[in-house]
C-alpha cells in the first residue's frame, strides 16, 4: 500500500506566503495570476506528485489556466484547491475538471467581495486618514527632540523604517530564488542588505532619483521609471545573488545565515 501524502502546516503556510508576495510577479493578460499560483504552490506539487512524473506535468499544466481573482479575500482558493490537491495525490477521483472548475467558480465571487472590501473600502479609508495627517504635520510635528520619549519614538521609528526598506529590496529576489522559511527570509534579506551597504544604498539612490524625476521634472516617466529602476538593480542584485548561489550548494538549497 503506498504511503499516504499529507500537506504540512508548514507546507500550506509557505503557499500562503509564496501566493501573497508573487501572486502579481508574472501578472500577464494570457493567464493572470496562473504562473503565481504555480509559483506559490512549486514546493506542494513536488511533494505530492515529486515520483510521479505524467501527474507533475499535469498539475501545472492544470494550473497553469487562466486564473484571475482578488488575491487577499480571494486567497481562500488556493487554500481549497490545495485540499483538492492533497485528496487527488492519494487516490481520491478529482479530475481536472473538477479543480479548475472550483476555480472558475469561486474566482469571480471573490474578486468581487475583495475589490470591494480592500479596493473600494478599506484602502480609501487608511488613505484618507494618512493624508489628513500628512496635511495636518501631527507626525512630523511630533518627530522632534522635544523631550525623552518623542526622541526614542523617532529614532525607533527612523530604524524601523530603514529596515523596512532594506527587506524589501532583497527579500522578493530571495524569495524567487532560494527554498527557505519566510522567516529565514526576512533576517537574511536584512543581514545581506547590511552586509553589502554600499549596494543597498545604491538602489536607494536609484529609486530616489527616478522619484524625483517623476514629481519634479517630468510624471510621464513613471511609465518606464519602474521597469528602468527594476532593471539596474537586477544588475546591482545579480552578483550578489550569484554569491549567496554559491554559498548554498553544501546548505541543502538554504540560503545562509551571513550574519
Amino acid at each position: 500500500m503506498a504511503e499516504e501524502k499529507r500537506l504540512s502546516k508548514k507546507d500550506v503556510v509557505k503557499a500562503f506566503w509564496r501566493w501573497t508576495f508573487f501572486s502579481h510577479a508574472n501578472y500577464n493578460y494570457e493567464r493572470l495570476e496562473a504562473t503565481g499560483l504555480v509559483h506559490s504552490y512549486k514546493h506542494i506539487i513536488k511533494k505530492l506528485y515529486g515520483d510521479d512524473s505524467e501527474e507533475y506535468r499535469a498539475c501545472i499544466k492544470r494550473h497553469m489556466q487562466f486564473f484571475n481573482t482578488e488575491p487577499h479575500i480571494g486567497g481562500v482558493i488556493p487554500g481549497i484547491v490545495l485540499a483538492m490537491e492533497e485528496e487527488r495525490a492519494n487516490g481520491a477521483p478529482i479530475t481536472d475538471e473538477a479543480i479548475n472548475g472550483v476555480k472558475t467558480g469561486l474566482m469571480g465571487p471573490f474578486a468581487g467581495i475583495g475589490d470591494t472590501l480592500w479596493q473600494g473600502t478599506l484602502t480609501p479609508i487608511l488613505l484618507a486618514f494618512g493624508i489628513i495627517l500628512g496635511i495636518d504635520g501631527y507626525v512630523l510635528y511630533h518627530m522632534r527632540f522635544e523631550n525623552v520619549f518623542w526622541t526614542l519614538c523617532t529614532a525607533v521609528f527612523c530604524v524601523a523604517a530603514a529596515a523596512y526598506a532594506i527587506i524589501l529590496m532583497y527579500i522578493f529576489p530571495l524569495l524567487a530564488r532560494f527554498d527557505n522559511t519566510i522567516g529565514a527570509m526576512f533576517k537574511n534579506a536584512l543581514f545581506i542588505g547590511v552586509r553589502f551597504l554600499f549596494c543597498t544604498a545604491l538602489m536607494a539612490v536609484i529609486y530616489f532619483v527616478m522619484l524625483l524625476i517623476v514629481v519634479r521634472i517630468f510624471t510621464p516617466a513613471v511609465i518606464f521609471g519602474e521597469g528602468l529602476c527594476a532593471l539596474l538593480c537586477s544588475c546591482l542584485l545579480s552578483n550578489i545573488l550569484n554569491l549567496c548561489q554559491e554559498k548554498t550548494e553544501d546548505h541543502a538549497g538554504t540560503v545562509p545565515d551571513l550574519q
